[in-house]
């Protein structure tokens, strides 16, 4: 029998961040739809949503954290370049700004990481199945090649490429991203063929734009190849302050209706049965074939489509 045209992964981003949340990302993978879940281990539910990820046996990564909410590691005992003086992360723009200005110590984004990790296997008892960034954090200069060292060193395969086909506004990933392709290639990690999620994020998300998403971004893959693609989802009841959160309670996106739009799209028929008919299999990334360096697509071909200039 034939292979899928395409393989798609759905991941839920930010699974401990409140039980309520957390409620509906549950619901959205046992609808079938979401096939994976990344996991804040600094979120306020960290401790539930691993009991919930081992009961309902979900597949479950590290969503990597240095941008809200406390640190796990080391930082949160002492003065950090990844902290506020009120001992929080610098949030998703001060992180960035600090990086560009060479305010980041790397050794200190190491031992948050690695922090991190290891949390995760406590909770967990296992690996993550894959690491991604909480708000794209993993690709930053500098930051990448720490969290490829990390994912090799604890025998992370998959991570992921934030760059979807097709969607202006977001140029500042571009060559970080570039960069960070070359160096989890180098390291041995891998990626889906394509990433969807920014043009379908929150009220933006219905079974027509992520089908649409989705040819759009495999468009000049080459012929042969078995194609695989993630989406990035962020579904759940919306949070109520002052409950989750990171160790500042939840923030607006988290307590958004769009939060409750996503998760309706995500756990109705509509969606999965669109994707069938389109010839998509629904699968979790341990369920990709895991491919080596030089093996499938190689990385230039891969990156070409997603780095042409956007359209205005």
């Amino acid at each position: 029998m034939a292979r899928p045209r395409v393989r798609l992964v759905v991941t839920a981003d930010d699974f401990g961040y409140c039980p309520r949340r957390d409620e509906g990302i549950v619901e959205a993978f046992l609808a079938g739809t979401v096939t994976s879940v990344s996991l804040l281990v600094n979120g306020a539910a960290a401790q539930s949503a691993a009991e919930l990820a081992r009961r309902h046996s979900i597949p479950t990564g590290l969503h990597a954290n240095l941008s809200e909410g406390r640190p796990v590691g080391p930082a949160r005992h002492g003065a950090s370049t990844l902290l506020s003086p009120e001992g929080f992360f610098l949030g998703k723009m001060g992180f960035r700004e600090a990086v560009a200005a060479g305010g980041v110590a790397l050794p200190q984004v190491r031992e948050e990481l690695e922090a991190q990790l290891n949390c995760f296997q406590e909770l967990l008892g296992r690996a993550p199945t894959h690491v991604d960034g909480h708000q794209h954090v993993h690709v930053l200069p500098g930051v990448c090649q720490v969290f490829a060292e990390a994912l090799q060193a604890y025998g992370v395969r998959f991570t992921r490429l934030p760059l979807e086909r097709g969607v202006g506004g977001c140029a500042w990933l571009e060559a970080p991203a570039r960069a960070f392709a070359f160096t989890v290639e180098a390291s041995g990690r891998a990626w889906t063929d394509a990433f969807v999620g920014m043009s379908t994020c929150g009220r933006h998300m219905s079974a027509h734009r992520v089908s649409g998403a989705l040819a759009r971004a495999l468009e000049d893959i080459p012929a042969g190849h078995a194609l695989t693609a993630e989406l990035m989802a962020h579904p759940g009841y919306p949070s109520v302050p002052p409950a989750g959160g990171c160790g500042e309670g939840p923030d607006a996106f988290s307590c958004s209706w769009e939060r409750l739009h996503e998760l309706r799209v995500l756990t109705a028929p509509t969606l999965r049965a669109r994707l069938a008919q389109e010839g998509v299999q629904l699968c979790a990334l341990d369920d990709l074939d895991y491919k080596k360096p030089g093996e499938g697509v190689p990385c230039e071909a891969t990156l070409e489509p997603f780095l042409e200039p956007s359209p205005s």
